[in-house]
């Protein structure tokens, strides 16, 4: 525990030093506990200390760990397949990556069928890298349009990943253009509020450059 709150004082230190530096309130971002690494332990104790925000990456893996944390909001941050939606629905507040129609239409099924709505975020791939999920830039616009007629999925913003750099700064450039390629659609009308980018080694740069969600693991967690 004494571990686990020293990294959280470390983390929310830094995440106030970049929002300070880019003219924010440490409130305007909200840290997401990445709990690959973590046993359900370790995300009770981290709730203890605060945290309510909590992300799985693994549907069938972290099931227990869901279930034995009720009461904080969820988010299903991993790629998420088709057969796996009627798991997420009755447990997870947000999925941050749609990226396909097909998975939109069965979250927007499964939604009707147990009478709710789901908070989600598109997610794209910033970088073009072939071993990363989701949309090409180029395709957000057509797709949000297409998206907003599934009225049980409230799209709030876009998720994405940059590239691993050992330097937080080469970063950047991909953050940057996240927010740019969210600001242009949101001058088409769509509200879209969220951005959820940076990880434990470029989080800070990535909170400079307009990020209301970082997704940590290991800064809180440990590397397991």
């Amino acid at each position: 525990m004494e571990l686990l709150a020293d990294n959280y004082r470390k983390v929310t230190t830094e995440l106030e030093s970049a929002a300070s530096k880019a003219g924010r309130g440490p409130e305007e971002i909200r840290l997401i506990a990445v709990t690959k690494s973590a046993s359900l332990e370790d995300i009770k104790q981290a709730a203890e200390l605060g945290i309510t925000d909590f992300g799985a990456n693994r549907v069938q893996e972290e099931a227990d760990k869901v279930k034995g944390l009720p009461g904080v909001n969820w988010h299903f941050i991993g790629h998420l397949q088709r057969n796996k939606v009627k798991y997420i629905m009755p447990v997870y507040s947000t999925v941050q990556s749609l990226d396909r129609l097909s998975l939109a239409k069965e979250m927007q099924r499964w939604a009707e069928k147990s009478g709710r709505e789901i908070t989600v975020l598109v997610q794209v791939n910033i970088s073009g890298e072939e071993s990363k999920f989701g949309l090409r830039p180029e395709e957000v616009g057509p797709f949000l349009e297409q998206a907003a007629g599934f009225d049980r999925l409230k799209i709030k913003g876009l998720m994405a990943m940059a590239p691993f750099v050992d330097d937080p700064e080469e970063a950047r450039p991909y953050f940057r253009r996240l927010r740019e390629l969210r600001d242009k659609n949101a001058i088409r009308g769509l509200e879209l509020p969220e951005l959820s980018m940076g990880m434990t080694n470029d989080f800070a740069v990535a909170v400079e450059e307009g990020a209301t969600m970082v997704r940590i693991g290991g800064a809180l967690f440990g590397r397991k």
